[in-house]
């Protein structure tokens, strides 16, 4: 059979079939919210709704249009690739050039990693103090049960992407379920503490001051929602998956699943954090903050319910080991992109399933050394990598539509304004939180 007439029908196939919601679809939304919504959120009561209601109704707003237009242009540029099966780090060399292209693929590692890093630590700690505070048992040594729990996590990466994100979607509904739960259980205890933060007695101060301080808490709120909705780790083999299943028909499709992926994690989270809000004081949530410790940890104390630190320890748990899934596969292609170019620039190749072992068994040691050592500089690092995803995020593929000929066609729309205008203040409030 003629090859054009096999693509034609094939396109034809795959426009037919893009409009119908598969399960491979809903294992991709699951994983996307998977990525995104991990620990963090434990803590997310706490930094919008201590300055009170106004940042949390702020973030309610804006957080849908912030999560959807930002991870829907960078679907878009992994798309506007050329080669069929070609990842972020080859899509950003084809558009910007080797050297441009070396240098992202080397900062998108090193915005990437060291969360990666972080949740190794993380999950050491959450198991460690599960096992010694709530269970009353000593702890085996910090390296051996670091060891168990990063090697078992790699052993789920070793399955392959298929299989990770079916089971980071797997995961994704325990947490929900414990998210509405909670939710749900402190709805008895609203009270009207909250609201009286929008009194116009508190709106319109008559201190310069203080309406400098509300002006820059809303400020600073804007990465806290950026980073509580971030899944570009995941976005690149997203966008691939989508490409080979969904051919030219790809964006219309991830479009979709985006959108469903944002809804849910908008309705989840935010009823979440209205609830904690509505619940406790803005003096509480800074009582929390001062504490540092996470808005479930404090409602057990504030409840006197001890079985919420078991719930606080489980939701932990499950947010950290799908949110790790995700990162890493955010994190491989970074690495990849590098090995595969310093090969390349000695005019050399390397077999991609070699180095995939190469690389899980490179993130595994490194993992398993860190979470054992538990160095307190890595929150630093981590930090730093802020800025960074906020780039690559927002401003990267909004320059790649005024710039590259392929994404010209989505220009002249006022949501590429918005993601520039929210990227730039997102951006600009992450470096002023690094010198704090």
């Amino acid at each position: 059979m003629d090859t054009t007439r096999v693509d034609s029908i094939t396109s034809s196939y795959a426009h037919q079939d893009v409009k119908v919601w598969r399960k491979s679809d809903t294992v991709w939304m699951l994983g996307l919210y998977g990525t995104a919504i991990g620990a963090g959120v434990l803590f997310l009561p706490i930094n919008a709704g201590m300055s009170g209601l106004l940042p949390v109704i702020l973030m309610t707003l804006l957080a849908f249009p912030m999560a959807f237009f930002s991870h829907r242009g960078l679907t878009r540029f992994v798309l506007s690739g050329s080669k069929p099966n070609g990842d972020i780090t080859e899509v950003v060399e084809e558009h910007f050039g080797r050297s441009a292209g070396n240098w992202i693929t080397l900062l998108y590692f090193f915005a990437i990693y060291p969360i990666l890093l972080v949740y190794g630590v993380s999950i050491t700690n959450n198991v460690e103090n599960f096992i010694v505070e709530l269970l009353g048992f000593n702890a085996p040594p910090r390296w051996l049960l670091a060891l168990i729990l990063v090697g078992s996590i790699m052993a789920i990466v070793s399955l392959g992407e298929k299989y990770i994100v079916k089971i980071m979607s797997m995961l994704v509904f325990p947490f929900i379920a414990v998210l509405v739960i909670f939710s749900l259980y402190m709805i008895p205890h609203w009270h009207g503490a909250a609201l009286e933060t929008l009194s116009l007695s508190n709106i319109n101060m008559d201190s310069a001051e203080n309406n400098q301080s509300m002006l820059v808490t809303i400020w600073l709120t804007i990465p806290v929602m950026v980073f509580a909705f971030n899944h570009s780790p995941i976005i690149s083999a997203f966008a691939v998956a989508n490409r080979k299943e969904y051919g030219s028909h790809a964006d219309q499709k991830s479009s979709r699943i985006l959108a469903s992926a944002h809804i849910l994690m908008v309705l989840t989270v935010m009823f979440f954090v209205f609830s904690c809000v509505f619940t406790l004081s803005p003096a509480d949530l800074v009582k929390a903050k001062a504490a540092n410790i996470s808005i479930l940890d404090y409602l057990s104390g504030y409840f006197d319910k001890p079985f919420i630190k078991y719930a606080a320890s489980l939701i932990a748990f499950v947010a950290i080991i799908k949110s790790f899934l995700g990162h890493y596969l955010g994190a491989r292609e970074g690495f990849n992109g590098l090995v595969e170019r310093a090969y390349r620039a000695k005019g050399k190749t390397i077999n991609i399933q070699k180095l995939n072992k190469a690389t899980a068994i490179f993130m595994l040691v490194t993992t398993w050394l860190v979470a054992t050592l538990n160095p307190s500089i890595l929150s630093i690092i981590e930090s730093l990598g802020g800025p960074v995803i906020a780039i690559l995020l927002f401003m990267m593929p909004m320059y790649a539509i005024s710039k590259i000929p392929a994404m010209r066609k989505y220009s002249g729309h006022i949501s590429n304004i918005f993601v520039v205008i929210v990227g730039i203040i997102a951006i600009s409030a992450a470096v002023y939180k690094l010198f704090l």
